[in-house]
């Protein structure tokens, strides 16, 4: 699948976190993906987004607010 996270990919997680109301310099998106995608937060309070390698990337893309919200809300 996906092996690298490109700007096209970028700008498509924007376009979910901005419609949040998450302001972009809180996040953190690793330009490799992972075998399994995540949101967290990290010790210094930023949402890593990982995109998950092993899922087509529009598939994750709509599963991503509801990750969102989860890694906000713990």
């Amino acid at each position: 699948m996906l092996q690298v996270v490109t700007l096209k990919e970028i700008e498509a997680i924007f376009s979910v976190t901005d419609a949040m109301g998450i302001h972009r310099e809180s996040l953190v998106i690793p330009l490799a993906p992972a075998a399994s995608g995540r949101v967290r937060r990290t010790p210094a309070g930023k949402l890593e987004i990982t995109v998950d390698a092993g899922k087509p990337f529009d598939e994750w893309l709509r599963e991503l607010p509801a990750q969102i919200e989860a890694a906000v809300r713990t």
